[in-house]
């Protein structure tokens, strides 16, 4: 059986992948921070700083996702990989709006609202990213256990990049995209086709085995 997924334009496929790795460089800034006050972001110096662990990212997810030109040029389309004023109006829209639209909006920049927005925007961003990038990869006829490592290092440079603290977890990213996504595709309702099924189950297996055996730290040890 393969693991080939029908076949998706790369270009969307690429957007998918680099849409939420923007919400996560954006919170990656904020928090760098370590103030939380969005006056002190400097997207610029966040990127400067971290120029290295970029360079890797995109070559490995260029990589495992096998994404030609076309796709590669996706990540100055979308423009979130350039220097640019990260606002709560940003924050809000990669935190899903769970805060709520406070009243006056300038509360939306007060530092713990803007800090419990990173939280909540980090674990969604990071979520859909690995979705995206596992679903990439599949369609791209990348199998599990020569994709998923790969994968795996750019799920923990993208945990490092969105929490410079540590605070990041590659093990809690993976057990939130199994309830937020591997579920509902692996469902006997899913209409994905049953060779999409099976890349699926092996990256999540596969990936599993990985952070344990790679001494990622797990959620429950940070």
């Amino acid at each position: 059986m393969t693991e080939h997924l029908p076949p998706l334009p790369g270009t969307a496929l690429a957007r998918a992948v680099f849409a939420p790795l923007g919400g996560v460089l954006e919170v990656g800034a904020v928090n760098a921070t370590g103030t939380w006050r969005l006056a002190d972001v400097s997207l610029r110096d966040f990127l400067s700083r971290r120029q290295g662990d970029m360079e890797l990212l995109l070559m490995d997810i260029r990589s495992v996702c096998r994404f030609g030109d076309d796709a590669m040029a996706v990540v100055d389309e979308l423009g979130w990989f350039r220097d640019h004023e990260v606002s709560a109006a940003h924050l809000l829209l990669w935190s899903a709006g769970v805060t709520g639209v406070p009243q006056p909006l300038s509360r939306l920049e007060e530092p713990p609202t803007v800090r419990r927005m990173c939280r909540m925007a980090a674990d969604l961003q990071l979520t859909a990213f690995l979705q995206a990038l596992v679903t990439a990869a599949i369609a791209a006829g990348t199998p599990a256990h020569r994709g998923a490592p790969t994968v795996a290092d750019v799920l923990a440079t993208a945990c490092g990049l969105a929490d410079p603290s540590g605070g990041g977890s590659p093990d809690l990213v993976l057990r939130m995209w199994r309830v937020a996504h591997l579920s509902g595709i692996l469902s006997p309702a899913s209409d994905a086709p049953e060779s999409g099924k099976a890349g699926f189950r092996a990256y999540d297996r596969t990936l599993d085995e990985l952070i344990a055996s790679a001494g990622i730290p797990k959620e429950e040890d940070t």
